[in-house]
């Protein structure tokens, strides 16, 4: 499942390509129809992400401020052409839920694929959405204590903890691994045995590692005197880059989890009965 980084990088793309622009909406699929056609000839305004949701702002020839609340989910995908080139925009391929093509300027257009929702709301409706998630890292109007909050008053493992998007919002399998593996913390930690020191490094990890992301395209958590692009993430039975232990792997939160055992200590409570 795309993470943070995927869809704060796509809103940045779709704003840069379309914000100011009317555009043809279409569902060559079918199953967006009714919705893309009340969008065809409409202003878009902007695209911005919260976690793993992506939001298209838009306003309709009748001047109506309409919103598209797309979730990749697993096997979704949305191709951004900001240059259709001389040859110009194609015949949609596939199965394409929603199109977007520049009506006015240099010809550009965008395919939603496969996502999990894409469906047209009146803005008020999004911050039912935002209610649900926890703070963002790569939001400037995030608060990491309300995370904070969640995780010191909770006995679940702090892997399944970086997995909640009510906790945490954008952070997916591969970076809950690689954070983890970053500091020393065992996957099955109860969160609230973790130090309020210990939680504000991982925050700001977070935070350095997913704007990295964004900028580069693809997930980097590897420091420079370390080889390979990830430390644990799907590397079950290798070696660990750092002390050569077998890095392990377990299901937790219904998703394969990987940690080494010898740089992530099970965590023992000193505390006495």
């Amino acid at each position: 499942m795309p993470e943070g980084h995927t869809l704060h990088r796509l809103a940045r793309d779709l704003g840069a390509a379309f914000t100011g622009r009317t555009v043809a909406s279409t569902s060559p699929q079918g199953r967006f129809a009714d919705s893309a056609a009340a969008l065809d000839g409409a202003l878009v305004e902007g695209a911005e992400a919260y976690g793993k949701h992506l939001f298209v702002d838009l306003r309709t020839v009748a001047g109506e401020p309409q919103v598209v609340h797309v979730h990749l989910g697993l096997y979704g995908s949305f191709a951004v052409h900001p240059d259709a080139g001389p040859e110009g925009v194609p015949e949609p391929r596939g199965q394409v839920r929603w199109r977007l093509v520049t009506q006015d300027g240099p010809p550009a257009y965008a395919d939603l694929r496969g996502a999990t929702a894409c469906e047209l709301m009146v803005p008020g409706e999004r911050q039912g959405i935002l209610d649900r998630l926890g703070p963002d890292p790569l939001r400037a109007d995030a608060d990491p204590d309300r995370g904070w909050e969640r995780v010191r008053r909770s006995r679940a493992p702090i892997g399944t903890l970086l997995m909640d998007q009510s906790v945490l919002a954008g952070v997916g399998n591969v970076y809950r691994a690689e954070v983890l593996f970053r500091h020393r913390l065992h996957p099955l930690r109860p969160g609230n045995t973790l130090r309020a020191g210990q939680f504000a490094a991982v925050w700001e990890d977070l935070v350095a590692l997913l704007e990295a992301g964004v900028e580069a395209g693809r997930i980097v958590t590897t420091r420079p005197e370390h080889p390979g692009q990830v430390y644990v993430y799907r590397r079950d039975g290798e070696p660990c880059r750092v002390c050569g232990a077998t890095v392990r792997t377990a299901e937790q939160a219904a998703r394969n989890v990987f940690w080494c055992p010898r740089c992530q200590p099970v965590f023992r409570s000193r505390a006495k009965a």
